[in-house]
């Protein structure tokens, strides 16, 4: 077992419950989204951690395929969609890299609250577009640990970035800003098509992103 993948199988017993300060970011990321999808979209939630999002979009699209690395995330998010009888989320275990997931297959890609944990988000961002149809749409919100934020979330980001350095938190927590998302998404040959700063105690940075066509 990984460390990362045992990190989060720890984290997931208290995940919803470390979550509820930010409830109001969650809630409006999850609103901006329903407005770019329709009901004819085959979505891939990446890092669904403990299904909440999938859950709640799941009656505003086709299908939903949601994946984490977490097992124990997994099962939490399966219990969900089955005290909701949701039968149009697959949850599974899985890395965005799983050769399982085929080329131009999506119409959404989410990644909520993630991409400042991943090891190297430019090669997910070229992975993200190679599995997004043309014309595709990746809908993201990414704390910015590099701009605004509360005096008592910058004492625990240091804590935790002090627990990231001695190797007990397994995980990179970047402190982006939204300027350095901006640049990422666009050298991942992404348009941006909306985008939104969300506060609470941290800025949140919601954004949808279009996958450009290549000219021949």
């Amino acid at each position: 077992m990984s460390k990362t993948k045992s990190f989060w199988d720890n984290a997931s017993k208290n995940y919803d419950k470390t979550e509820e300060r930010f409830e109001y970011i969650h809630q409006k990321s999850r609103k901006n989204t329903k407005k770019h999808l329709e009901s004819t979209n085959v979505v891939l939630d990446y890092g669904c951690g403990t299904g909440t999002t999938a859950c709640n979009i799941a009656n505003d699209v086709k299908e939903i395929y949601a994946i984490d690395i977490s097992s124990k995330m997994i099962e939490i998010s399966k219990g969900k969609a089955t005290e909701k009888n949701i039968r149009n989320v697959i949850f599974t275990q899985g890395d965005i890299f799983d050769e399982n997931l085929k080329k131009e297959s999506f119409d959404r890609i989410l990644a909520f609250n993630m991409l400042h944990t991943i090891p190297n988000p430019e090669k997910v961002m070229k992975r993200i577009n190679e599995l997004l149809k043309h014309d595709g749409l990746f809908i993201s919100t990414t704390p910015c640990l590099g701009d605004k934020m509360s005096f008592l979330v910058g004492l625990q980001i240091r804590l935790v970035q002090i627990l990231c350095k001695i190797g007990i938190i397994p995980i990179p927590i970047r402190r982006l800003k939204s300027s350095e998302l901006d640049n990422l998404i666009s050298k991942g040959n992404f348009q941006t098509v909306d985008s939104e700063k969300i506060y609470k105690e941290v800025f949140s940075y919601f954004v949808v992103a279009k996958k450009k066509s290549f000219k021949i």
